[in-house]
């Protein structure tokens, strides 16, 4: 069954229709850069021309980085705040004329993961998929089954939301070296250990091509790999939720 996958982000929409039962994208993805604002009327506009452009009449899939709760946004990270309160699967569903599911950008990420990527028959114990780039996203799965929402990239590190220091771009805004980095990195994903004893860490994000100058100076006690879907995990994620929703 073939389902389009949307992956959504403060700077670009991405989409493109996937293979569900393999994790295969079918057509090449399009991109068409976040309305600026990133206000909820203009980005529908841009989920109408994705649609459009696939001539797509079936259902869609969507990741979208916030708290995502029965398709209604809860938070509003790196879109307008405007976002909050707002119906996302009512409003895409309007303007795509398809019924559109809707999900946290992280949650669905890993769930491409743990289905076709790095994760791939881990289905015992704690997993924690955590991707880096502008912010900190991540995704718990227990036994295999998701907890969605999770937003750990949030939580306090020294008086300060981790995000801030110890996201890809916290790295490249304060100029740190890969050793620095690190340091902080090592700290957060200790944090992480402490609370929630996982057996494997996933690490994705655009930062994950960079594996061997910051993975080698990670000091932690839980194995850490990269992520394998790289910059598919979104899409294909994404068609997974809606193929896991739609009746």
């Amino acid at each position: 069954m073939e389902i389009l996958g949307v992956d959504i982000g403060g700077s670009g929409m991405k989409a493109a229709p996937v293979n569900v039962l393999t994790g295969e994208m079918v057509g090449e993805r399009y991109r068409i850069p976040t309305p600026e604002g990133a206000r909820p009327e203009d980005m529908a506009k841009v989920a109408k021309q994705l649609a459009e452009h696939f001539e797509w009449k079936g259902p869609i899939g969507m990741g979208f980085p916030a708290v995502v709760r029965f398709g209604v946004m809860y938070t509003a990270a790196n879109v307008h705040e405007s976002w909050i309160g707002t119906d996302g699967g009512k409003l895409f569903s309007e303007a795509t004329g398809c019924p559109a599911f809707i999900a946290n950008d992280a949650d669905v990420a890993g769930l491409a993961e743990m289905t076709f990527g790095a994760g791939r028959g881990r289905s015992k114990g704690v997993v924690m998929v955590v991707t880096l780039g502008t912010g900190l996203g991540t995704a718990i799965f227990t036994d295999g089954i998701l907890v969605p929402n999770t937003e750990l990239g949030h939580i306090e590190i020294r008086g300060k939301d981790a995000e801030r220091r110890a996201s890809d771009a916290a790295r490249q805004r304060k100029d740190m070296s890969w050793e620095e980095w690190a340091e902080k990195l090592s700290e957060y994903f200790g944090r992480l250990e402490n609370l929630f004893w996982p057996e494997l860490f996933i690490v994705g994000g655009g930062v994950s091509k960079s594996w061997e100058k910051f993975a080698p100076l990670m000091k932690i006690r839980t194995p850490m790999v990269p992520a394998q879907m790289l910059n598919q995990a979104g899409i294909v994620g994404a068609a997974m939720y809606a193929y896991q929703h739609v009746k």
